[in-house]
This record gives structure tokens, sequence and C-alpha cells, in this order.
């Protein structure tokens, strides 16, 4: 898996996935536990229509560091652990379709709110609302402690792409395999500017900047989302009810401190904490991932986002990149959940 591929979909004909070896029933909603053993089988993932989930089973709660983590599980107890990870400004509904394919196939599926997000919370009022990366990804290892899993397949896109890369260079023994739409997104305050054009992009990082870009945000934060949403995924034809049931994460008391801090820190406007500094600076050296990885783009994203051929070298283990079409945009899994799935199941696979 070392070669750049675009693809139009699987064909499910010729395709098929490591799964559960006795999986005996599927998973009809996302909390069930199934009778499943973890030992692998060749099974095929059944197709799924973009949107055709509205909902998770109930969530669950848990402390983790710094937090009380609030995420939704599916699939046998037992089964390989997979972590979905989203990004802003959207939640845990991106992974809604992806979720329930994993489960029947006989995964362990964990989909938590970041940091800032729907049902997490700080453990403490003292703790300093920082969105900064390394922050975000020492989360992830502490709900994996929490939940007692050593090892996982970790995929995202946005801020849970880049969590997922830093696990992956700087803890692969937690990571068994990766899922990574946009490539390597790890980045530093340090990096060199950008041409205008591609800094254009980023408006709204600017726009944050500034003391009315956070009151601006905190004020319009789901009509400044929906923009996003539009801009990021130009031909994806969201409603109304997909969109609020995703927005109503965002009025999270922590969420405009955490996305400001995010944005400002990686251009340098603000400070992170001394406990990550030593992190930091690993990071800034843009380390390499060793673990089987499978990178991602849709052919419509319009959010900024680096080409496949400059970041293909930052994978040193099994690689391969998949382009899909059909005007999908920047929330990939949402927009395009068989792909995704079918990434997750055979990136672990060969891993």
């Amino acid at each position: 898996m070392d070669k750049i591929r675009t693809s139009q979909g699987i064909d499910h004909r010729r395709r098929h996935f490591v799964g559960a070896a006795a999986l005996a029933v599927a998973a009809a909603q996302l909390g069930m536990i199934g009778a499943v053993g973890a030992q692998p089988a060749k099974v095929k993932l059944p197709s799924v229509k973009p949107e055709s989930r509205t909902s998770f089973g109930p969530l669950k709660q848990v402390d983790a560091g710094l937090l009380n983590v609030g995420y939704a599980e599916a699939g046998p107890a037992d089964g390989p652990p997979v972590l979905l990870l989203h990004g802003w400004p959207y939640d845990i509904h991106s992974f809604v379709d992806v979720a329930p394919l994993l489960a029947q196939a006989g995964y362990r599926v964990i989909v938590p709110y970041l940091r800032g997000y729907g049902p997490t919370r700080f453990l403490s009022s003292e703790t300093l609302r920082n969105g900064q990366q390394a922050a975000v990804a020492l989360d992830i290892i502490a709900l994996m402690d929490s939940l007692k899993i050593k090892r996982a397949t970790l995929a995202g896109f946005d801020w849970g792409a880049r969590t997922a890369n830093i696990i992956g260079a700087v803890w692969p023994e937690r990571c068994k395999a990766m899922v990574s739409v946009s490539g390597y997104l790890i980045g530093s305050p340090s990096m060199a500017p950008l041409p205008p054009r591609a800094e254009l992009a980023w408006w709204y990082q600017y726009y944050f900047a500034t003391e009315n870009g956070r009151a601006g945000y905190d004020k319009y934060r789901h009509d400044f989302a929906k923009l996003i949403w539009k801009l990021a995924s130009p031909k994806w034809d969201f409603d109304d009810a997909t969109f609020d049931r995703s927005a109503a994460s965002l009025d999270n008391p922590d969420q405009v401190a955490i996305a400001i801090h995010n944005y400002r820190w990686r251009i340098g406007l603000a400070k992170g904490e001394p406990q990550y500094e030593d992190l930091d600076k690993r990071l800034a050296e843009s380390p390499v991932i060793t673990v089987p990885t499978i990178t991602m783009e849709g052919d419509a994203n319009g959010a900024p986002h680096p080409e496949p051929s400059s970041y293909a070298k930052k994978f040193s283990g099994k690689y391969e990149h998949r382009t899909i079409k059909g005007g999908i945009g920047h929330n990939l899994p949402q927009e395009a959940p068989q792909a995704f799935a079918e990434a997750v199941v055979d990136v672990t696979s060969e891993s």
C-alpha cells in the first residue's frame, strides 16, 4: 500500500474486508453490544446511503485526564477498537453512518466529543481552556487509558485527523493504524507563510485573531458554522436538520475559548502551556508517521488542504492515498461514509 490512488468508490463484488469471526447479529442501534469474538474473518460491509441515520444510541460519560468526556460507543466490547475523531465546527455526527458499519463488522467503535464540544466538560474551572494540538491529542490518550484501550485504529478529519497524526507519530505503540482525511496535518506556529491565495482561505483564522472575531463567533456561532460547512463542502446539499443536530454541540460553554485559542496558537498569537513545551518542540520537527495509514481527500474539498504528493513521504509505513469522487467535500466521513468505513477496515487489516 504505497501508491497514490484515485477511487470512484469500492466495488463490493470484488472487495472484502476484515470483521468478526462469528458475527451473529448486526447492531441495529449504535449502542448495542454484540456477542462477538474479536478474531477476524472475511466479511463484506453492507451498503449505506449517506445521512441514512439521524442519531446515536445513548451517550456515555467518563472521566479522562482533564475532562469528563461524552462519547458514543458501538459494537462488541471485545472487538478491535477504533476511535473516530471529529473536527471543527462539526461533531460526532460526522460518523453517524460510519459507526454502525464498523460495529456490524465486529469493531468496538468509540466516538468522543473533543474538548469544547457537546457534553464534554473540564473537571476543573481552573484549567486553561487550551485548544493547542498537543492538549487535544493528550485528551485522546487519557480517554484510551480510562477505557483501558492499549492500542486502537484512529480515524478522523480536520482537528481529528491532526490528533490522530500526533498520536501516530509520537506514540505509535498506541496507534495500530490510521485513516487521515487531508493527509499530514501536524503543524507549528513557526511554519513559513503561504502564498497570498492560500492564506486567503484561512480568513476566519485571522478574524479570530481579533477581539471582534471572538465576540462575533460567540454571538453568531451557528451562523458561522453553517457558513464554514457550505464553504468547505460546496456540493454537499445538507438540510437544516442535519446541520442543527451537529451545531448543538457548539453550545458547549467552552467552545468559543477552545476554538479561539486553537487558531490564535496556530498563528503564534496565543501561548501554549508549559507542560506541553517538550511535545510542541517534537511536533515542530514534523515527525514521520510509521504506522499503516490511508489518507483520503474529497474531490470537492473547499477547505484549505495540501496536495497528497506534498505529504506522502511523511508516512513511512504501509501507505495509500484515496481521492473520493462525487462532489465530496471537507466532512468526508459524513458525505461518503461507505468509503470512510472501508478505509478503516482496509488499513486495520493491513496492520
